[in-house]
């Protein structure tokens, strides 16, 4: 852990149905006590994905705050969240026909001091911003963006292929499941984006970083990224989750 006073911490979270969608299978879940934060986006027939999302936030959170940093280390809490999550959202889907195929993707963010730690399965994001420079920190599960990575195609490729929904990892899908974690040190100012990806087919980090500088708090900022996605159709459910680091000494802007 750096040393150092821990920052304080503003939170604000939408979502969204969109424009073309008739019910929301996105959501949001946070505990500002054992400081853990997650966006989902559920996937399934009927009100499947609604249900996969709900319970892989519910578990997720949960055990988190459950687990003990005096027997594990924050990267293993978390790990050991994403899979409880996966583990439930798996067992429901296999015991109820009408849940069956259930999942959803999952990005996660817990605060440990002044260190940021990230996890994720799926094509749901983390950004993260500072000095005005937005950064994506995860890495897209998804069968497009494993290709840009392998080199069979470039990125304005996989932005006009019709395979944008195809996503190689999520939870719920198999019995296991293998998230990535990222860590990182965070300073007074910096802000960090949960979303799912009903934004960021819409806005690059460039275009997240304009949206969030040009806005008087963080909860107009939350507003405008959904706003964005809104205006440019929106043919998926719109997550955000913001996060922002305060000195301990400044109080939140909301």
């Amino acid at each position: 852990m750096t040393s150092g006073t821990e920052l304080k911490i503003d939170v604000v979270a939408l979502t969204d149905v969109g424009c073309q969608r008739t019910n929301n299978e996105d959501g949001f879940g946070y505990d500002l006590e054992s400081k853990v934060f997650v966006v989902c986006d559920g996937m399934g027939g009927m009100a499947a994905g609604e249900v996969a999302s709900a319970t892989a936030i519910k578990v997720l959170v949960e055990h988190f705050s459950r687990s003990s940093s005096t027997e594990s280390s924050t990267e293993e809490r978390l790990y050991h969240a994403i899979v409880a999550a996966n583990q439930q959202v798996h067992q429901m889907a296999q015991t109820s026909e009408e849940l069956h195929g259930m999942g959803t993707t999952l990005v996660s963010a817990c605060i440990e001091g002044r260190r940021l730690l990230i996890g994720n399965v799926g094509d749901s994001r983390a950004y993260f911003m500072r000095g005005g420079v937005c950064a994506q920190i995860t890495h897209d599960h998804s069968f497009l963006a494993e290709q840009v990575r392998k080199g069979a195609m470039n990125l304005e490729e996989a932005k006009a292929s019709p395979l944008q929904s195809v996503i190689t990892r999520a939870i719920g899908t198999s019995e296991s499941v293998e998230p990535d974690i990222f860590t990182g040190d965070l300073e007074a100012g910096d802000i960090v984006l949960l979303t799912s990806d009903g934004l960021t087919r819409y806005a690059d980090g460039k275009i997240i970083a304009s949206l969030i500088l040009s806005s008087g708090n963080l909860a107009d900022a939350c507003q405008a990224l959904i706003d964005r996605a809104k205006q440019q159709g929106a043919v998926d459910n719109v997550t955000c989750l913001l996060l922002q680091f305060l000195p301990a000494d400044e109080a939140p802007a909301g």
